[in-house]
């Protein structure tokens, strides 16, 4: 069974009904039930691994255990509609794999992106470069937790909540009051910056 994942991958959802046949199609080895399964859920495994602040190499390597260890389980799920929530689980328990195999620590802030270039007389351009630097200070303070969750939330397709719970070891009903704060501490956090305008996700 062909192993291919796209990170960018952004299929719309499926319904519960029909991820439990995917899964069971592909756990008698059809492999375009296996190829849907990972179109639906590779933006989601990638996503987790960025939220974890791993590398494109190490995102990388936990997407490939991810799927491997669903290859070797897929026939052992107790609800297979729910084979997104395992994902997002062992998509965590890789990321942790990683971090703890590395000895490395998450990091506290994010690097800010290069600048761009935005030619002579683009003030456009100028405007919205300016604006993405705030943006990429403001969210480097950010405490980790905020920011995992926010790139997780942001990801495309995004995870559900219970999805989202499991990447994140964080009770469902936790997850909309944490956002609703991260985005207050995100704003007030633009407002140094001198960038005044709402901030939505």
């Amino acid at each position: 069974m062909a192993l291919t994942i796209d990170p960018q991958a952004t299929e719309p959802r499926t319904s519960r009904d029909d991820v439990a046949a995917l899964v069971r199609a592909a756990a008698t080895g059809h492999e375009p039930a296996w190829n849907r399964l990972v179109d639906a859920y590779a933006g989601q495994v990638w996503a987790i691994a960025r939220a974890h602040r791993l590398g494109d190499h190490d995102a990388a390597d936990v997407g490939q255990a991810t799927w491997l260890r669903l290859l070797e389980h897929l026939d052992e799920l107790h609800d297979p509609e729910r084979v997104g929530a395992w994902l997002a689980t062992t998509a965590r328990r890789e990321c942790l794999r990683v971090l703890r195999a590395g000895n490395r620590q998450l990091p506290c802030g994010d690097d800010l992106p290069e600048p761009v270039d935005p030619g002579p007389g683009v003030e456009d351009a100028l405007l919205t470069c300016e604006r993405d630097a705030a943006l990429w200070t403001a969210f480097g303070r950010l405490r980790p937790g905020d920011r995992a969750l926010l790139r997780l939330l942001a990801a495309d397709p995004q995870p559900s909540y219970e999805e989202t719970s499991a990447a994140l070891d964080m009770p469902v009903g936790s997850i909309g009051p944490t956002r609703a704060r991260a985005l207050e501490r995100l704003r007030a956090e633009l407002s140094r910056e001198g960038f005044e305008r709402p901030v939505a996700l």
